[in-house]
């Protein structure tokens, strides 16, 4: 038994030993630098602000092609990438910018409507960007009234 304990406590020594190695003499300084630069682009985040977040289009006709402009700017400190905008329903076409804003710059996103539905219609639109929060979520509404009906909605 005593051999055993002589034994372990002789390879923990050695162990403890031998791993006296000077760990900062293995750190390459361009490992470095390449991670502060990695580190350094990571705090630039773009913020989109935008102008209205919804739009009414008020009382229309069915099938009536429909069109706004959603304005916005990147009011954060890195360059904004859209990386796709979808609507809720096919009626519904968002036409995002498709080269990166810088900070400070101004751009717009059209989004049409062609008409269809019926009564109060509601469509969202989810802009996916490089933003902290990940996405934005617009709006467009209408009250649709049907093809040679008498107005019933409210007017705008």
């Amino acid at each position: 038994m005593k051999r055993v304990i002589l034994f372990v406590g002789a390879l923990s020594l050695f162990a403890f030993v031998s791993c006296k190695e000077n760990a900062s003499s293995k750190i390459d300084s361009a490992n470095v630098a390449v991670a502060a630069e990695r580190d350094e682009a990571a705090k630039l985040v773009p913020i989109m602000t935008f102008e209205k977040a919804e739009h009414d289009f008020g009382t229309i006709e069915q099938g009536t092609p429909q069109e706004t402009v959603f304005k916005f700017t990147n009011t954060g400190n890195g360059p904004l990438l859209i990386t796709s905008a979808t609507s809720s329903c096919g009626c519904t076409v968002p036409n995002p910018p498709r080269k990166p804003i810088a900070p400070g710059e101004t751009s717009e996103m059209v989004v049409k409507f062609n008409g269809s539905g019926q009564n109060q219609v509601t469509k969202t639109i989810t802009v996916k960007a490089n933003t902290a929060k990940g996405s934005e979520t617009l709006r467009i509404k209408a009250f649709v009234n049907p093809k040679g009906a008498a107005p019933l909605g409210p007017t705008k």
